[in-house]
């Protein structure tokens, strides 16, 4: 049943005028500068990384499925932060945070819980294109062909899309109370369904049905791809052969195993145990420092990655290099 003080959206007007308080960090206020600043390096940090990973991908001409994939995850990295961080770092700028529209909640939420879930199933996809260059390393330029790269990308975005959309819907549906007060800093879903006026679980349902789509199901392509890798790698003889097969993964198994730890974390559990202090905590940690450790793992770990930055820096070196020439040269024909 509704808590007395819900406020209940019988019409359009009343979501379209209602308005959310991020508290943030209010509750830290003398850390206020010190965090800003740490935010604001954080993200710039990642922005450039990112960034840097997919020019390099872009403006490679022959690109390898992994590589192509690995664009998609960095792409997708900068529309999570661009999409966080800014409003995060806008609350630091208040004493008391920053409101944010009903409206403005709600796309904030939906682009995060699409994006989010357009990366689990993306790291679904990476997990098959291992699994085909492992066990079928012969066939797999064929199995794995460009078309087929593009087919599971765009599935992986139209899925996600879809699943957000619902669970933005059912959770907006939904009376709040009349303390519009949000005790994070972004529109974050267990945040969110804290302020709704129900005293039983069935607002957790959409929530649930979420998790179960976004989550468990493409870790559970994850987990497939990775027993059929391990069959195919207990199968070579030599120790070498099977060290160079599994670095091949170790990239992709230390972003999964950081991206479904916080998801984890934060999303499959029940109302009754959300902490705000301890939410927010592991919030920071999923939407700063994930995001900013993905382009160090690659650029360390990826053969390919390091082989086209090292190319890019080198024809950027060339380029500028020749325009010192051309520099030179002109300032001596002046002279003359």
């Amino acid at each position: 049943m509704p808590c007395e003080g819900c406020m209940e959206r019988d019409n359009v007007s009343t979501g379209v005028t209602m308005e959310f308080l991020l508290l943030g960090f209010s509750e830290l206020l003398h850390l206020r500068v010190l965090l800003f600043l740490i935010f604001l390096i954080v993200h710039l940090i990642t922005l450039a990384g990112n960034m840097m990973i997919f020019m390099a991908v872009v403006m490679e001409p022959s690109r390898s499925p992994m590589l192509f994939f690995l664009c998609q995850l960095s792409a997708i990295e900068l529309c999570y932060t661009l999409v966080i961080v800014p409003k995060a770092l806008l609350s630091l700028l208040g004493a008391k945070g920053s409101t944010i529209s009903f409206l403005g909640c709600a796309v904030q939420m939906h682009l995060f819980v699409a994006l989010g879930g357009a990366e689990c199933f993306l790291l679904a996809a990476m997990s098959y294109d291992r699994c085909m260059a492992i066990c079928h390393p012969l066939r797999y330029a064929a199995l794995m062909s460009e078309g087929l790269c593009l087919r599971l990308a765009l599935l992986c975005a139209l899925a996600a899309s879809a699943l957000a959309l619902g669970l933005t819907v059912a959770v907006f549906r939904l009376p709040f109370c009349r303390s519009h007060s949000i005790d994070h800093f972004f529109c974050d879903v267990p945040a969110v369904l804290h302020l709704a006026c129900t005293q039983n679980y069935t607002p957790e349902l959409p929530l649930l049905a979420a998790c179960v789509l976004l989550l468990l199901l493409p870790f559970l392509l994850i987990l497939a791809s990775y027993l059929c890798i391990a069959v195919a790698v207990l199968g070579i003889t030599s120790s070498a052969g099977r060290g160079k097969a599994f670095s091949t993964c170790i990239s992709h198994l230390a972003i999964t195993l950081l991206h479904y730890g916080c998801a984890t974390f934060i999303y499959i559990r029940p109302k009754s145990s959300y902490s705000p202090a301890r939410d927010k905590a592991v919030s920071l940690v999923y939407t700063n420092i994930t995001p900013l450790m993905y382009p160090l793992i690659y650029s360390l770990r990826n053969k390919e990655i390091r082989g086209i930055l090292r190319k890019m820096l080198r024809k950027k070196k060339i380029a500028q290099v020749n325009r010192d020439t051309t520099r030179a040269v002109m300032c001596v024909c002046g002279k003359f």
